[in-house]
């Protein structure tokens, strides 16, 4: 949905520091290759004390800017053409990863990664984390998880691809690689990967 401005009101007199904080936070995207990470709690404390900024205000800032690309619009697949049968799977740590097929647009591919196992109750330890798999094809698509959902036994995830994938998929890899959470945290180091 579009953001809505949430109030007319705006002092012309912070226009300057306005325009310091966005050449602030592009100084510290060109700095850190566009990979800031996350200050840890301890500086975030002491700059909250210091400069009278609530913490979790300033932990909810750093945790935007760390997610900028989630604020990038994503192409809504328009104009379908085809299905492209692509039936390939993988096992890994007792879970059974299928793709089988690719829905083909003018404008993106949309893809869906499911994921079976035996229905026997996740150990507690884990009920309250959410898994989340980010797919990566190579550094010329864009590909963004659009839904997703689970059940006891099944899990699927929506990717939205863009620009379209080619009708020839040869020599195409899908990897999937598994976090605990969105936003590339806690990786867990497991790795899907689908050769074409």
């Amino acid at each position: 949905m579009p953001f809505e401005r949430p109030t007319e009101h705006y002092d012309e007199r912070i226009i300057g520091i306005d325009e310091q904080i966005c050449s602030l936070m592009k100084q510290r995207k060109d700095i850190s290759g566009n990979n800031p990470g996350f200050p840890p709690f301890e500086l975030i404390s002491e700059w909250s004390a210091g400069f009278g900024v609530n913490e979790d205000f300033l932990k909810a800032l750093f945790g935007t800017m760390m997610n900028e690309e989630q604020f990038k619009p994503m192409v809504e697949p328009a104009a379908f053409r085809k299905h492209i049968s692509l039936l390939k799977a993988a096992e890994k740590g007792g879970r059974f990863y299928t793709l089988t097929s690719i829905r083909q647009y003018r404008n993106a591919s949309v893809l869906v990664l499911n994921v079976d196992w035996d229905g026997d109750p996740e150990p507690l330890l884990h009920a309250h984390e959410h898994n989340h798999f980010e797919l990566f094809i190579s550094e010329q698509y864009d590909c963004r998880m659009m839904s997703g959902g689970s059940r006891s036994d099944h899990a699927f995830y929506k990717y939205v691809v863009s620009p379209p994938l080619p009708d020839e998929l040869s020599g195409i890899e899908f990897r999937f690689i598994h976090y605990r959470g969105p936003f590339n945290k806690n990786k867990t180091g497991d790795e899907i990967l689908f050769k074409v």
